[in-house]
């Protein structure tokens, strides 16, 4: 093992989603970062509700999930002596598809699982235990690979901040954004990390900062309000995030904040990155104005972990993602290699790569 190889292993340990002998066990996150407890799901119900409560979020990690979510049920049709069909676990596909509307992740995971199950023969639930399995499996090797492509654009010594959560606990491991930066600082090229609190769930100060500090990688927290204050002082040279969603035209869908974070970084001279796995690229979508825009429980914004922290009687708007146009995004970094502007020409070609 390279030296390079051993030093990004010692920023890879953490794993959320882990499943064995029946049953999902999912880190949950909204227990983070001071308990590390687990869900333990054996149904696809379970999974359903595990990713729409947030237990599990990121995209990739929610397809993830999603895959293991089938054939847990699978399973369980099995063991009742029932046929593993596409009739049988239509309604599953449906239950676990509808839990996020925004992160094409999850249709992608389950569409592979569907045309899995449509071709299996003779073991259905061992056909499908194998591609969970590898999407899985791809989406590590996937980040890895992003890591390196993403660090590659990197001056020495530059300083980067990041928006939400993209790192091992959205993904099978390592990350997306969070893998670039892991890749960066491992090379030497990042000096400084500064990560946005994100709010109303705090992926960022909750979570990002909690792998981070884990994985030995300095970093400072900063509130969301403060990004163009930090842009303005010189001391970052790249915004760097993850994807719900990419439209054919390179337009992102993202944690909500980031589409300011991008008109910001172009104010200030400041380079900005998405990174996210093909899987997240939705070529049948043409644009940005496309994209569904998930709104969640105004209720989140009115309280912290529970306690409410705004006067009774107060209403609020929560869309949880926005979209970020093209224009305003200097490269996408995948796991086909990275795109510039123009992005639609780019992308075309790069689907035409099999991954």
């Amino acid at each position: 093992m390279s030296e390079l190889a051993a030093h990004l292993d010692r920023h890879d340990t953490i794993r959320a989603v882990n499943y064995a002998d029946g049953v999902l066990r999912l880190l949950d996150q909204r227990e983070l970062p001071f308990t590390e407890a687990h869900i333990e799901c054996r149904n696809a119900i379970e999974v359903a509700k595990a990713i729409k409560d947030l237990v599990v979020r990121g995209a990739p990690a929610i397809g993830i999930a999603a895959a293991w979510g089938v054939v847990l049920q699978a399973g369980l049709l099995e063991g009742a002596g029932e046929p593993v069909s596409i009739a049988a676990l239509d309604s599953t596909f449906g239950t676990l598809n509808a839990a996020r509307p925004t992160a094409v992740n999850l249709a992608w995971a389950l569409a592979r699982m569907r045309a899995t199950l449509a071709a299996a023969k003779d073991d259905p639930l061992g056909a499908l235990t194998a591609e969970a399995r590898a999407i899985q499996d791809e989406d590590l090797a996937a980040n890895r690979k992003m890591g390196e492509i993403g660090a590659s654009f990197f001056a020495d010594g530059i300083g980067v901040l990041t928006h939400c959560n993209t790192g091992s606990l959205a993904t099978a491991g390592f990350g997306t954004a969070l893998g670039v930066i892991r890749a960066g600082y491992a090379g030497g090229k990042i000096a400084r990390v500064y990560a946005g609190e994100t709010r109303p769930w705090l992926q960022g100060a909750r979570l990002t900062m909690w792998e981070l500090v884990r994985d030995r990688i300095p970093a400072k927290l900063i509130a969301d309000s403060a990004a163009s204050h930090l842009m303005k002082s010189g001391v970052v040279q790249w915004v760097i995030v993850g994807a719900d969603r990419i439209a054919a035209n390179g337009d992102t869908a993202n944690k909500i904040g980031t589409y300011q974070l991008a008109i910001s970084a172009k104010r200030h001279g400041v380079k900005f990155m998405v990174v996210a796995p093909w899987s997240t690229v939705d070529m049948a979508t043409k644009h940005g104005d496309d994209i569904e825009i998930e709104l969640r429980d105004p209720a989140e914004l009115l309280s912290i972990s529970g306690k409410r922290t705004v006067v009774d009687g107060a209403d609020a708007w929560n869309p949880v993602f926005d979209v970020t146009p093209a224009e305003l995004i200097d490269v996408i970094v995948t796991e086909r290699g990275a795109i510039q502007k123009p992005f639609g020409p780019g992308l075309a070609k790069l689907a035409g790569v099999q991954g």
